[in-house]
């Protein structure tokens, strides 16, 4: 069975309120958690019509992070940030965490989609093109009958004044959505959901390209792949054009910083950053 397929029961004791362990990866904190603990912490804020956000961190989210203290700031309020990266736990293990694992975009989406059909969560969609989210929902509409999807919408690829985003974050709040999935790719969604904080009651979940995978518009890399931390260069491989300034920027300098960073630890005094 497609790990897709699989959806973890929610744990009896899903308090949002306790806390997993968490440790910064080159400054940027990465909390230790699971996705039944995410897909607890989901079904408890559902309740509370506040405006919370979850932020999915990758070797892209820690680099811009160090380069932009704004968005490390975004990284640090968020309410939860997992490691959708077999790199960052990796750097979780190697500070201690042994049991970390990886909580990944596509698949948190599907598990959280898969829960909310079955509980009767409204779920909506923020992000990519028409005919992805078209896509998408049909796909989801097939696979979750009972899937509520109260909005979906594709924003323009270009900067939003003031006015289009109070009218969107209106349009969301009157929805009533409870887990609302943004799609806009990093640092773009993590930015957007920290702005609508208090305007969007509801989880907003930042989950990078999710909707493309899970469409079918865009192929993922097969399991082995994405365990060795090389999905990276699939998707290079698939779309060389547009990622290949991306991941020339981006990958070397977080294996320098990681290298450095771990001759560094013997020394350093204190709790690993």
């Amino acid at each position: 069975m497609n790990s897709l397929e699989q959806t973890p029961p929610v744990a009896a004791s899903s308090s949002g309120a306790h806390s997993s362990d968490s440790r910064r990866v080159l400054g940027v904190r990465v909390n230790r958690t699971s996705y039944v603990d995410a897909l607890a912490r989901a079904v408890t804020w559902s309740t509370e019509g506040k405006s919370r956000v979850v932020c999915a961190a990758s070797v892209h989210s820690v680099i811009e992070a160090r380069d932009d203290p704004d968005f490390r700031e975004i990284l640090e309020h968020a309410d939860l940030v997992v490691p959708d990266g077999v790199p960052l736990v990796w750097a979780l293990r190697a500070q201690g965490l042994r049991r970390a694992e990886r909580v990944s975009g596509p698949d948190l989406t599907w598990r959280l989609c898969a829960l909310a059909a079955r509980m009767g969560i409204r779920v909506g969609f923020y992000g990519s093109t028409p005919e992805t989210l078209h896509a998408l929902r049909t796909r989801l509409s097939e696979r979750f009958p009972e899937l509520e999807i109260v909005y979906t919408a594709s924003p323009p690829f270009r900067e939003l004044d003031a006015d289009e985003e109070r009218e969107i974050a209106a349009s969301i709040a009157d929805s009533r959505v409870q887990w609302l999935f943004v799609g806009l790719g990093c640092p773009k969604q993590e930015r957007w959901m920290a702005r609508q904080r208090g305007n969007v009651p509801a989880v907003m979940i930042g989950v990078g390209a999710a909707f493309d995978f899970l469409a079918g518009t865009l192929k993922r890399a097969p399991r082995m792949v994405q365990r060795a931390g090389l999905e990276w260069l699939f998707r290079l491989c698939a779309e060389p054009k547009r990622l290949w300034r991306r991941y020339l920027r981006i990958v070397p300098r977080f294996i320098l910083a990681s290298a450095f960073a771990r001759m560094r630890a013997p020394f350093a005094k204190g709790p690993p950053q």
